[in-house]
């Protein structure tokens, strides 16, 4: 009661946030005049004059005002686009690092020019995040403009880019890119084994659009960068056959948790068929010797009874692509861990992929927060502001419209089946469809918008449709739903980033229709006409009720619909919106929909009539709430499991920096060294023990086996008044002198070269094993809460202990793989060239992958290989003497003349030989 006083009187925090900010604006627009006398030269003359005033002391937030107000003014003569004033106060929230919720079609994509000139000009770059490459490339194209008038560079990251473009992008003042393009080249970046060849500079500042798209829906699952383990394909499609016969009593299904498991009937009939089919050894699926066949029963289940094909995934020139379930969009190139998208394949008869091992992965959430700042812009972030706050630190400012919103939006109609609702939704369709109103549909998969075209087609209604399935016509599609009689069928409209303008999209229709004209004249001609019919058009449109928005049912996430409504009403334009809902309905059903139906049944609701009342949507919207704050729990909590390996995760690429950045690690290699043999001998010689206690035997044999030494410690052992620390001293001695011997054999630089490549493949190797002790430390945790224990504290305390036990069998296989080197002549190049190839071929083939909530030949290089890297590819490097090849680099251009690396030409046949 007090707090709602309070608000009436002295207005929301919203408000008197922004009411500081109107002086500013004030000011800005007060330098306006002046600037407009200035000369493009004069004008593009203040870019340098700001970098100058931060040299000498002052602050961003110093020259703000006129930073601004250059950029609108270089935005008036580059895209004769003015920025208005509510647009300037969006720029100054993104640069205070908070998040501005702006309706669609208030100009965001120009709203972040200004703060991102503002930071650029610091030199250490600015990245603007966008949800898809064609955001990425369009937006670098258009608002690059200003930059590039204003004297800064723009880079644009796209996924067919080699590494030199890629870094050549990111060394860019202002560089465009996707959020995962973003996270795959961190990842990549720290897998790299030279710091030139890493293309990501340090994170300074983001502006993450879409930002509830990207660190909301998308937070749930990370990043992965996964290489081939064992081929198992032949498994899977014997289980796959299985599967099949099981009926719904034979397991328990819960759409809420998206999980699913076998009852005890379940369980027996499968180990009966898979008893038949020679499969299973011994009598019982859960037989020791019958893991592996529980994990692919149980993915093979998930595949058939929770995944539909056209909904969660689609089958596209032999393959299960996934289906993004915000954007709708296809998730080319990623793929369902832990066996799961094998399981589809299999289910899909299509070829199966061979399964993959977890190389290097991170969350969305701890890639945004290695950002000094961060800031963000959607249009629809309220409803989620405690996440933001809670996980990123990111406040949420609502930005008012620059002109008022007069869309009508209508209460819900709700129906006892889908079939009825969807007779409802033709029939709304044909009425405005006949008064020339563009309609925009709504649906939440493939599989509906597709039933809806059909029932659309059956009464000659012409429509388009935009699904995954047509997703290279996206930005054209949705461009005209503006225009008369449009109808336009899409599915989750997140992210679409195209505005809808009434009568059609001027540039669009530009370049569909007149790109072969290249008379000057003529296509001057032609884009007048074009103004004109589009300004007849939007007159029309208007008069007809604007741009009407249809929801064939409610999302789980109020967002998305709020994003599907806010398509129409853009600056000020007039619209309508309505849902339409059955009982039928995912979201519906799973919240017991079952009373409801009962109710309505007593209450005498006749076949085809609906129920329309307010207090129906604040109920379905209490139960979208419901399912906000469900999974912002699942995020919450798999954050708090992310974070345990984040923190090591930030140990070990600090490491490898560390080790990259420097030409000598010898004295790091001297301290392991140090530390495996104090340990070592304290194993066998314990402190305060008698020499005849002493296991000398055993320390001997690993004596040879760590460090290749033949020492006569039984003969010390028997010397009269030796000690422990004198052993300790006299192998570390033994030691010096085997290390002295390989320097003057292979000289100090070769053998400096070799050691920091021994490291760090060795430290790569252990980082993938220790990830994939985690992955299955993580999968069994939940397990120790039926012993009362906390499953995230014991799984910190166990993966603390994991760590450190790693890091140990690193110093142990870094010490024995460097005291059993073997060299051929070669030279300090050359020694890392063979450890960079060495990752290159073991990086050729990775996978990136968006793995499901739920969430394989391991090798290893902890026992120390008695043959190092360096020495194999050196093998490899033999040739005959007097050929031209002879001792070229595998990294250089080939002497044919072919262009191509020496390695993937003339070189390729070399690596069998």
């Amino acid at each position: 009661m007090f707090s709602s006083l309070f608000q009436r009187l002295f207005g929301s925090a919203n408000e008197r946030f922004l009411k500081k900010l109107k002086p500013m604006v004030a000011a800005i627009n007060a330098l306006e005049p002046e600037l407009e006398k200035l000369s493009d030269t004069e004008l593009q003359a203040r870019t340098n004059w700001f970098r100058e005033r931060l040299k000498k002391g002052e602050t961003l937030d110093n020259i703000l005002i006129e930073a601004f107000a250059t950029v609108r003014e270089a935005s008036k003569r580059t895209l004769g686009l003015r920025h208005f004033d509510v647009q300037m106060m969006g720029g100054m929230i993104l640069h205070r690092g908070m998040i501005a919720e702006m309706c669609t079609g208030e100009g965001k994509t120009l709203v972040a020019t200004l703060p991102v000139y503002l930071n650029a000009l610091t030199g250490k770059g600015v990245h603007v995040v966008t949800v898809n490459d064609y955001l990425a490339s369009r937006d670098a194209a258009e608002m690059g403009r200003i930059y590039n008038f204003l004297g800064l560079t723009v880079g644009c990251i796209l996924n067919d880019l080699d590494d030199d473009e890629r870094r050549t992008a990111y060394a860019a003042d202002v560089t465009y890119a996707t959020n995962n393009e973003i996270g795959f080249d961190y990842l990549r970046d720290n897998m790299k084994f030279r710091l030139d060849d890493m293309v990501l500079r340090d994170f300074n500042y983001a502006i993450v659009d879409e930002v509830d798209s990207i660190l909301i829906d998308e937070a749930r699952t990370p990043l992965i960068i996964s290489g081939a383990a064992e081929d198992s394909s032949q498994l899977y499609i014997a289980v796959n056959k299985l599967i099949p016969h099981l009926v719904p009593e034979d397991y328990e299904k819960d759409e809420k948790a998206r999980a699913i498991t076998l009852t005890e009937i379940g369980s027996q009939k499968i180990e009966d068929l898979l008893a038949k089919s020679g499969l299973m050894q011994g009598g019982s699926l859960y037989d020791v010797n019958n893991i592996l066949l529980v994990h692919h029963v149980n993915q093979a289940l998930k595949a058939h009874k929770l995944f539909t094909r056209d909904v969660d995934y689609i089958v596209k020139e032999n393959k299960v692509i996934i289906i993004d379930e915000f954007t709708g969009r296809m998730m080319e190139g990623r793929r369902y861990s832990d066996g799961l998208h094998q399981a589809l394949e299999a289910k899909e008869n299509v070829e199966i992929q061979m399964e993959n091992q977890t190389l290097a992965s991170i969350t969305f959430q701890n890639l945004f927060r290695l950002y000094k700042k961060l800031a963000g812009m959607t249009g629809t972030a309220a409803t989620e502001a405690s996440e933001f706050g809670d996980i990123y630190k990111l406040e949420v400012l609502t930005v008012p419209t620059n002109l008022p919103l007069v869309r009508k939006d209508h209460d819900d109609e709700i129906y006892r089946s889908a079939e009825e609702k969807y007779d409802a939704i033709i029939k709304l369709i044909e009425e405005r469809n006949k008064l020339g109103q563009p309609m925009l549909v709504g649906t939440t998969s493939i599989e509906k918008s597709e039933l809806l075209s059909s029932k659309l087609r059956s009464k000659n209604i012409e429509h388009k449709v935009l699904n995954a399935r047509h997703h290279e016509q996206e930005a054209a599609i949705v461009a005209q739903a503006g225009r008369p009689y449009a109808v336009t069928i899409a599915t989750n409209m997140a992210g679409r980033g195209t505005d809808i303008k009434l009568g059609g999209n001027l540039e669009m229709r530009i370049e569909l229709e007149l790109s072969d004209i290249t008379d000057e004249k003529e296509r001057a001609q032609r884009i007048e006409a074009l103004k004109k019919e589009i300004q007849e058009a939007s007159e029309f449109v208007k008069n007809a009720g604007g741009l009407y928005v249809v929801g064939t049912e409610r999302h789980e996430s109020r967002r998305i619909d709020n994003q599907l409504r806010g398509r129409s009403g853009r600056q000020g334009d007039n619209g309508m919106s309505k849902f339409f809902l059955s009982l039928e309905d995912d979201l519906m059903r799973i919240f017991g929909s079952q009373r409801l139906d009962t109710w309505l049944q007593k209450l005498g609701l006749q076949k085809g009539e609906a129920i329309i009342h307010p207090l129906i949507n604040k109920s379905i919207e209490r139960a979208q709430q419901k399912v906000e704050a469900r999974n912002y729990d699942i995020r919450k909590h798999l954050l708090k499991y992310d974070d345990v390996m984040n923190d090591q995760r930030k140990v070990i690429y600090e490491q490898r920096k560390d080790i990259m950045s420097q030409d000598d690690v010898s004295s790091a290699i001297l301290d392991m060294r140090q530390d495996v043999l104090e340990t070592t001998v304290r194993r066998f010689i314990p402190v305060n023990a008698y020499p005849d206690q002493w296991d000398v035997d055993a320390l001997h044999e690993e004596c040879l086996r760590l460090f290749s030494l033949d020492l006569p410690i039984a003969e010390w052992a028997q010397e009269e008044g030796i000690a422990d620390m004198e052993i300790i001293e006299r192998i570390s001695k033994a030691c010096d002198d085997k290390i002295q011997e390989k320097e003057k054999l292979y000289g100090s630089s070769l053998l400096r070269a070799a050691e920091k490549g021994i490291l760090l493949r060795i430290l790569d190797q252990s980082w993938k094993d220790h990830l994939h002790t985690l992955d299955h430390l993580r999968q069994g945790i939940n397990l120790r809460a039926y012993a009362q224990r906390d499953p995230l504290n014991e799984y910190k305390q166990e993966a603390f202990m994991l760590f450190q036990e790693m890091l140990v069998r690193v110093r142990e296989a870094v010490t024995s793989a460097i005291f059993h080197l073997q060299m051929q002549e070669s030279s300090e190049e050359e020694i890392m060239d063979a450890a960079f190839e060495d990752a290159e071929e073991a990086n050729r083939n990775v996978t990136l992958q968006r793995p499901t909530l739920d969430g394989e030949d391991e090798s290893s290089l902890l026992t120390a290989k008695k043959e190092s890297v360096a020495n194999r590819l050196m093998k490899n490097r033999k040739k005959t003497k007097g050929s031209p090849y002879e001792g070229i680099n595998r990294n250089a251009q080939c002497p044919c003349g072919s262009g191509k690396r020496y390695k993937h030409c003339h070189g390729k046949n070399e690596e069998n030989e």
